[in-house]
C-alpha cells in the first residue's frame, strides 16, 4: 500500500487522519458488462478512504455493526452465567435450570463451546465469496438470520445433542458478521478509534449479558432457557436494521466497489491463506479471543467453586470482567494509535501477565475480582489493534480476504480453548482452577507470536507510516 501524500489541511477546525491509495483502472478483457465497470481515471488520481459520517448512509451502518456486536457479545458471555447450572452436582437451589434438563460433567458441558468451532471454520472459508456474490447484503442477512434460529431453538429448550448443533449456526452467523464488519469498518479513516467503539460495543453486550442472565437465575427464579427469549428478540431487531443498513450493498455494488477482486474470488482467497501474515494474524486472534471467552466463560464457576463466593457475588465478577473490556477498548483505542499498534500489544501483553499472575495467585475473592476487571481493560484494545495493524501491512486487495478469514479464524478461538479448560478440569484434581495457568500460558505465546511475527521494529512499520499520513 503505497505511503498517503502530505496535503494541506481544510480551514474547518477539525482534522482527521486518511490515507489515500491510487485508484486502480479496470482491467481491459474484462468479462464485464461495461455498465459494471469502473471509469477511466488519471492513475494520478485518489481516493479517500470512507469516514463513520461519510457518506451519510455510513451512519446508520456502523449503528448497524454495533448492534450485531452487541448480539455478538451477549451471546459468547452468556454460557458463563448459565454453565455453573448445567454442571452435575449443582444445588438446585435456583429454580429449574439447565441442570434439571442436562446432567452434565465439564467435559460434556464444554461441548456448546466447542460445536461453534464448525460454524467459525465455515464463516472463515466462505466470508470473501459471500461477499462476491451477494454482497454485504448477504452478510447482514445471512450472519443475524443464523442468530435468530439459533436462539429460538435454545428458547425452546431441545435436548442436550440438538443445543449443541444449534450452537454450530450460532457459531456461523458470528464468524461471518465478525469477519465482515471488521474489515469493512477498519478500512475506514480513524480505524482504530472505530474499531476501539465496535469492540467496545461487543464488550457492552458482553457486560449486559452475565448480569441479566444471572439476575434473572438467582433473583427471579427463572429457568436457563428464560434468558433466550431476550436473545431472540435482540436478533430479530439485530436482523431488520441491518438489512435496512446493508440493503443497497448488493454483490454488484460490492464487485465494482473491489474490482482487483471481481471474477476471482477463490484466487484472492488463496491469495490471502498464503500470505505469512494473515496466518500470523489469525493464530495471534486465535489465541487472543480464546483467552477472552475462556475467562468470560468460566468465570462464574471459578469464583463460585474456588474462591467460594456466592452465586450472585460470582456472576457480577464476570460482569466486572466484560466492563473492563468495554472500557478498555474505547479509552485505549485512543491511545493505541498514538504509540504504535505493535508496541501498544506489547505493553498491553506484559500488563495482563501481570494482572493475570495477581489473580492466580492471591486467592481473596476482592483481590480477584478486581484483578480479572483490569485485565479486561488491558485485554480489550488487542482484537482491533492487531486488526489495524494487518491493514497497514497488507496490500489492500487482501484486506477483506485477509481480515475476515483471520477475525472469523480468531472467532474459532471462543470455541477451542474453553473447551479445552473445561476438558481439562474435569480429569485435574483442582477442577476449574486449571483455567489460571491455562491463560497465563496463552497469554505467554501470543505475546511472542506478535514479537516474532508482525514486521517492523518496536514501533512496527505502520507508526512511521502514520507520522505520514495527511491531514484533510
Amino acid at each position: 500500500m503505497p505511503h498517503a501524500a502530505a496535503v494541506g489541511s481544510r480551514p474547518s477546525s477539525s482534522t482527521c487522519t486518511v490515507e489515500l491509495e491510487p485508484a486502480r483502472q479496470p482491467s481491459h478483457g474484462s468479462d464485464e458488462s461495461p455498465s459494471s465497470r469502473r471509469p477511466v481515471v488519471p492513475p494520478t488520481a485518489v481516493t479517500a478512504k470512507q469516514r463513520w459520517n461519510r457518506p451519510r448512509i455510513n451512519t446508520f451502518r456502523v449503528a448497524a455493526t454495533f448492534v450485531s456486536f452487541i448480539i455478538m457479545g451477549a451471546n459468547d458471555a452468556a454460557y458463563g452465567a448459565l454453565i455453573p447450572y448445567g454442571l452435575r452436582g449443582t444445588m438446585l437451589m435456583f429454580g429449574a435450570q439447565l441442570e434439571t434438563y442436562y446432567h452434565l460433567t465439564y467435559t460434556v458441558v464444554s461441548l456448546i463451546f466447542l460445536s461453534p468451532l464448525v460454524g467459525y471454520v465455515l464463516a472463515a472459508l466462505l466470508s470473501n465469496g459471500i461477499h462476491m456474490r451477494f454482497g454485504r447484503r448477504g452478510i447482514a442477512l445471512l450472519g443475524p438470520g443464523c442468530h435468530t434460529v439459533a436462539y429460538v431453538v435454545m428458547a425452546l429448550h431441545p435436548p442436550y445433542p440438538v443445543l449443541v448443533l444449534v450452537f454450530i449456526l450460532a457459531g456461523f452467523g458470528n464468524g461471518l458478521l465478525d469477519a465482515a464488519w471488521n474489515a469493512w469498518v477498519g478500512n475506514m479513516a480513524n480505524a482504530n478509534e472505530l474499531l476501539g467503539f465496535l469492540h467496545g460495543f461487543y464488550g457492552l453486550g458482553a457486560t449486559l449479558s452475565p448480569l441479566i442472565a444471572t439476575a434473572m437465575i438467582t433473583k427471579a427464579k427463572a429457568a436457563w432457557y428464560v434468558f433466550y427469549y431476550i436473545m431472540t428478540a435482540g436478533a430479530v431487531v439485530e436482523t431488520a436494521i441491518c438489512l435496512a443498513a446493508f440493503w443497497q450493498e448488493t454483490g454488484h455494488q460490492f464487485r465494482h466497489d473491489h474490482p482487483t477482486t471481481a471474477g476471482q474470488t477463490t484466487g484472492r482467497t488463496r491469495q490471502a491463506l498464503g500470505n505469512k501474515l494473515t496466518w500470523v494474524v489469525s493464530v495471534f486472534l486465535f489465541g487472543y479471543v480464546g483467552i477472552e471467552v475462556a475467562l468470560g466463560g468460566w468465570i462464574v464457576t471459578f469464583m463460585m467453586r474456588v474462591r467460594k463466593g456466592d452465586p450472585f457475588a460470582a456472576g457480577i465478577s464476570a460482569t466486572g470482567f466484560w466492563l473492563g473490556i468495554t472500557v478498555g477498548r474505547v479509552i485505549l483505542g485512543f491511545v493505541t494509535p498514538r504509540i504504535g499498534e505493535k508496541l501498544a500489544i506489547i505493553i498491553y501483553l506484559a500488563l495482563s501477565i501481570l494482572l493475570e499472575l495477581l489473580f492466580w495467585l492471591i486467592p481473596q475473592f476482592i483481590v480477584s475480582a478486581l484483578a480479572v476487571a483490569f485485565l479486561g481493560f488491558f485485554l480489550g484494545p488487542l482484537f482491533p489493534a492487531a486488526v489495524i495493524s494487518a491493514t497497514h501491512h497488507l496490500p489492500t486487495s487482501l484486506h477483506i480476504p485477509s481480515i475476515g478469514f483471520a477475525s472469523a479464524f480468531g472467532g474459532a478461538g471462543a470455541a477451542v480453548f474453553p473447551f479445552v479448560v473445561g476438558a481439562i478440569a474435569q480429569q485435574a484434581s483442582g477442577g476449574v482452577a486449571v483455567l489460571q495457568p491455562v491463560v497465563l500460558a496463552l497469554l505467554a505465546v501470543i505475546g511472542a507470536i506478535w514479537v516474532l511475527g508482525i514486521p517492523g521494529g518496536w514501533l512496527g512499520r505502520n507508526q512511521r507510516r502514520g507520522r505520514r499520513g495527511l491531514s484533510v
